[in-house]
């Protein structure tokens, strides 16, 4: 071969292993990072565990993880950029049961459609609401605050970090099993909601639980029930719905990692493997109940199911209540 000839060769060569790393797709390229998208600020609890996801992460997927918040609009803000994010296994998104359970009932129109644009790929965790007080009215228990309600009715509202969310509906469903209309009150998130709750702007609070727990426990606010099944042991002090003879006020939110629409089946499959991993580690274990999440970790099929499950129970209550958003 001369020399001509071996240069042609080299180059033609060279060619084709450039062409095929351009080609293979980003989760199989060592180094590339790889993103997690999260519609909440930084400081709050969803935009923690998606730091603690990435974290750990970059362990599994051999890669580094970052976080990239894409705040506004009850995490609808978020699902736009995952929809504009390459299908090729470096982008997923960290959204909230709202996206996929409540929305599509609650809004008119969405820039996205739950089963075309929201690939599953595992639950993350679940957790439960609390229903807290402030300053005004000064109560110490569930039937005290019921009593005042009754007797003040046009008073009796609930801080929500947004429209057409679960606690927006816990709040009806709270409502109801009283027999006070209580008005919602809507914020831009949970720390404004704790602002106005300390300072007596509005009477009670339905949100994340854990987003609670520090100022009950630092007696500015008082969380007076939790929507879970059993007492949450960050307050083993708060009783359930349940336990308070209100069944129906019963259920678990949840977060989950989403992939962009035509993500590579195979490209799923490593993440949903790795959160499996990641979640049965006994530290992120410990941080994430010590945040007031119960991880999950499980298949993309699991997150189907509890999303409909969830979706059954809602759509009902939903339609009931009348209630539309544009």
């Amino acid at each position: 071969m001369s020399f001509f000839q071996r240069r042609h060769f080299v180059s033609a060569l060279m060619a084709s292993v450039v062409g095929l790393v351009c080609t293979l797709p980003a989760h199989a390229q060592e180094g590339t990072p790889a993103k997690i998208i999260v519609g909440f600020p930084a400081g709050g609890s969803f935009d923690a565990i998606a730091r603690l996801l990435a974290d750990k992460l970059k362990t599994e997927l051999n890669r580094p993880v970052v976080v990239d918040n894409k705040t506004g609009a009850g995490g609808r803000i978020a699902v736009d950029a995952l929809k504009a994010s390459p299908a090729d296994g470096s982008v997923v998104m960290l959204g909230p049961d709202a996206l996929t359970v409540f929305y599509p009932y609650t809004f008119k129109k969405l820039s996205y459609d739950v089963k075309k644009d929201l690939v599953p790929v595992g639950t993350v965790a679940e957790f439960a609401f609390g229903f807290a007080v402030g300053t005004a009215p000064k109560v110490n228990t569930w039937a005290d605050y019921v009593a005042w309600a009754k007797k003040n009715p046009k008073d009796a509202n609930y801080g929500i970090p947004a429209l057409g969310a679960p606690h927006h509906f816990y709040g009806i469903l709270l409502g109801q099993a009283i027999d006070v209309p209580m008005q919602n009150v809507p914020f831009q998130g949970s720390a404004p909601i704790m602002l106005a709750l300390m300072g007596g702007q509005i009477s009670s609070s339905f949100d994340v639980a854990t987003s609670q727990v520090e100022s009950h426990r630092a007696g500015k606010v008082k969380i007076l029930a939790v929507t879970s099944e059993a007492r949450i042991p960050q307050a083993p002090d708060v009783p359930t719905f349940t336990e308070l003879g209100l069944p129906n006020v019963t259920g678990m939110g949840f977060n989950a990692l989403y992939a962009p629409a035509n993500t590579p089946v195979s490209a799923v499959t490593t993440w949903n493997q790795a959160l499996a991993k990641v979640m049965a580690l006994p530290d992120v274990k410990e941080k994430l109940n010590v945040m007031g999440f119960l991880p999950v970790g499980k298949s993309p099929q699991e997150l189907v199911d509890r999303q409909t499950t969830a979706a059954k129970k809602w759509e009902p209550i939903i339609k009931a209540s009348g209630f539309t958003a544009d």
